[in-house]
């Protein structure tokens, strides 16, 4: 987790970001004069979607946390019922019980980061890849669904340039689809 997060500070290192970029453009280069950057970056985000899903199969046990999270209900449901109804001696009983309930809430919310730094691991650099690219085809053309046409770096929501929104969109779009097909649960 903390090489994860050492990799996301290293973001705003402009000569380690380009280091990692351009060590890369020589693995992803070829694939840049081989298609539009827009078909690229919907091939990464695939690639994204596929092993980030395949990762989370492995590393989250969906049937704890389905279960985990029927338990919180019917504690909170069986709570409120109880102060609604002032029920003093039953408060005091489901309060000795919250603890449990909140510990075990913790420790699913802890599983989930062990997934999410060896996604980073992967993404950091695919996205520092992107950030290379953008200073060497900074007018490579996309048209957007509701958007039109804008050249990649251009800003579409805020600050977000389009092929950042381009890749959020097709790889989450992607990974819903190989989520689906792989029946990886999910909440």
């Amino acid at each position: 987790m903390i090489v994860a997060m050492a990799m996301i500070f290293t973001y705003s290192i402009a000569p380690i970001r380009d280091g990692v970029g351009a060590a890369l453009d020589v693995v992803l280069g070829p694939l840049a004069g081989m298609m539009p950057f827009y078909v690229l970056i919907i091939f990464l985000s695939a690639v994204t979607g596929i092993y980030s899903s395949i990762i989370q199969k492995y590393t989250i046990d969906y049937e704890k946390m389905t279960e985990s999270q029927e338990k919180m209900k019917i504690f909170q449901r069986e709570f409120r019922e109880a102060q609604l109804s002032g029920d003093e001696k039953r408060i005091k009983k489901l309060d000795a019980k919250r603890n449990k309930v909140m510990s075990e809430q913790l420790e699913l919310s802890q599983q989930q980061f062990t997934p999410m730094a060896y996604i980073l691991i992967i993404t950091v650099p695919i996205f520092f890849w992107l950030l290379f690219r953008m200073g060497v085809t900074p007018d490579a053309l996309i048209t957007l669904p509701f958007f039109g046409p804008h050249t990649m770096t251009d800003a579409i929501l805020g600050p977000v340039p389009a092929w950042i929104l381009w890749y959020m969109i097709c790889s989450l779009s992607i990974s819903q689809v190989v989520r689906k097909a792989l029946n990886i649960g999910g909440i």
